[in-house]
């Protein structure tokens, strides 16, 4: 179906809105387009200049309709990928077709789902579907699911489905179930909040391998805690999943190494006016689930089943962002130096506001933030041939992955000045992260100040440098942006890897763009270059290659 048809929806819906007193229909249209440019300046690793592609302009457009009457709820989105997607997008993400489609009905106690929908069972270590444009995820299932809830204190949900893959679904079926009751809405507690949850998840899939030693049947099992008493909190999750065929390379499914997965989830913390401390603990072993084995391992994120962020501080600073972690669930046995089942560590933070009028605080007080994070690969004994096999220790520490230490003073002058500094330090292993080779070591100092002309109007400034002692070596960052009112903003920025060893890859990545807002739309424009790496959202990340060009971004809902 073509994008012109979907719009032809706007008119019935339109007319019965109109009708209709207690109808509402609503919805929305995004598209992010750029035209790559041939930029004889930047050069890639084999000193070759970033080439002008036969089709310069791609695209990625969403068109998304909601129709609401009374208990009903009807919605379809339509997607454009012409004429190709945006550089390293999934390639099943071709052309202009329907993409999702549902009709909902709902009250206080039932929710009936028919078509595509989204789900999340606990954490989502398990089993969560969701849809994140910038990362080209969006793994709906296709099926039913019932939502029941005969009390306010007791929950069930019930999937089925195939998942979506492209325009078009994985071959396997998933099944899914999950309860959870509030013990504290039950025992009418009134200072304290207790939840209990309960998960099952399987997913049903016949591969083309003769005599599996794998069922097609791969069972998921979830147990969880949330607790809460005034101001301190602690939740937990334990995660099974059945021994199946480990997939080490994608697509090459091993028919004589079967293992389980399991994950452990640990958070606790305190948090009152002022201050916060909180501590999260993770244990990942072979916890990789997609729908279809052979997708384990594809840089798209296609076809996966679960949700498995980095565990680390969310940087908004452009040089902590060079060197990312990515969680580790997957099993690799590739020679001595190079062996892993996946990840344990966690992270830790403290946040502590100094009170206005101290000798430290001064008149307007200081906010004060430190993080630190460390990820380990699992220790234990691990069989490379003949045949390859591992054991693994449940607080076995193995190589060290990736250490990330923050410490960040936030500063209000005045009422129009403010402040923030910050240094971050990492440690990163590429050999086993991306299983490339090198160890980095790094520091990085940032420092920006925003200055408030108007309530409206304002200025931010941010410095940056990085001191590397590997891979790319040292990088120096600038950013300002221009806010002149509440529409219409403007910023300029630039990455200089002034320490590369190699001469020609002293690129400068600089990007020059404003935007504008006016009620539920937003339009955004571009120009400039983009580093290889990866880009992250909420701790699951894509990798994007080197480019330069114009980008422009059109967003509005209605």
């Amino acid at each position: 179906m073509k994008l012109y048809q979907l719009l032809l929806l706007l008119v019935p819906f339109t007319v019965l809105s109109q009708e209709k007193e207690k109808a509402n229909f609503f919805g929305g249209f995004e598209s992010n387009s750029q035209w790559y440019l041939n930029d004889k300046g930047l050069k890639d690793e084999f000193n070759n200049s970033t080439t002008h592609p036969e089709n310069p302009l791609r695209s990625n457009s969403f068109l998304f309709l909601n129709y609401k009457y009374k208990n009903w709820t009807a919605g379809i989105q339509g997607e454009a990928y012409e004429k190709n997607a945006l550089y390293n997008m999934n390639p099943k993400y071709d052309g202009i077709n329907v993409a999702t489609y549902f009709i909902q009905y709902k009250t206080e106690k039932i929710d009936l789902t028919a078509g595509y929908f989204y789900e999340q069972f606990g954490s989502g270590l398990l089993y969560r579907s969701w849809e994140d444009r910038a990362l080209g995820i969006n793994n709906a299932l296709r099926g039913g699911r019932v939502i029941f809830k005969p009390t306010k204190y007791l929950t069930f949900k019930s999937i089925y489905g195939q998942q979506r893959t492209g325009f078009d679904v994985a071959n396997s079926k998933i099944y899914g179930m999950d309860a959870e009751v509030t013990l504290s809405d039950l025992l009418k507690y009134k200072t304290t909040n207790v939840s209990l949850g309960f998960t099952y998840v399987g997913r049903d899939e016949k591969t083309d391998i003769v005599n599996p030693k794998f069922n097609n049947l791969t069972n998921g099992f979830a147990g969880r805690l949330s607790l809460t008493h005034n101001s301190f909190y602690l939740s937990t999750e334990y995660d099974y999943k059945s021994k199946d065929a480990v997939v080490q390379v994608t697509d090459q499914i091993d028919n004589n190494l079967i293992k389980p997965g399991s994950a452990v989830l640990l958070n606790l913390g305190y948090s009152k006016k002022g201050f916060g401390v909180d501590g999260t603990f993770r244990r990942l072993e072979n916890m990789s689930f997609f729908s279809e084995r052979g997708a384990k391992g594809n840089s798209y994120n296609d076809r996966i089943m679960n949700f498995i962020p980095s565990l680390t501080k969310q940087n908004h600073y452009n040089l902590a962002n060079i060197y990312v972690y990515q969680a580790q669930p997957n099993v690799i046995l590739a020679d001595k130096d190079l062996v892993k089942a996946g990840e344990i560590g966690g992270q830790f933070d403290v946040f502590y506001d100094v009170k206005k009028g101290s000798s430290l605080g001064g008149k307007n007080g200081m906010k004060l933030a430190f993080n630190f994070s460390n990820w380990n690969a699992l220790g234990g004994t691990f069989y490379i041939y003949n045949p390859q096999d591992y054991k693994t220790d449940f607080l076995g520490f193995g190589k060290r992955y990736f250490t990330d230490y923050n410490f960040e003073v936030t500063k209000k002058w005045n009422s129009k000045w403010q402040s923030i500094f910050s240094y971050v330090n990492q440690y990163y292993n590429k050999k086993m992260i991306q299983e490339t080779s090198g160890e980095v070591n790094t520091n990085i100092l940032a420092a920006e100040a925003t200055y408030k002309f108007t309530a409206s109007r304002s200025i931010r400034i941010v410095g940056e440098h990085l001191w590397a002692d590997h891979d790319k070596k040292n990088w120096a960052s600038a950013t300002a942006e221009l806010n002149l009112n509440s529409k219409l903003s403007f910023y300029m920025s630039d990455m200089y890897n002034y320490g590369n060893d190699v001469d020609y890859l002293r690129n400068h990545y600089y990007n020059v763009g404003g935007s504008y807002r006016r009620k539920a739309t937003r339009v955004a424009l571009n120009y400039g270059r983009q580093r290889d790496g990866l880009v992250c959202v909420g701790g699951v990340c894509r990798y994007v290659p080197t480019s330069s060009g114009l980008s422009l971004s059109l967003n509005t809902s209605f």
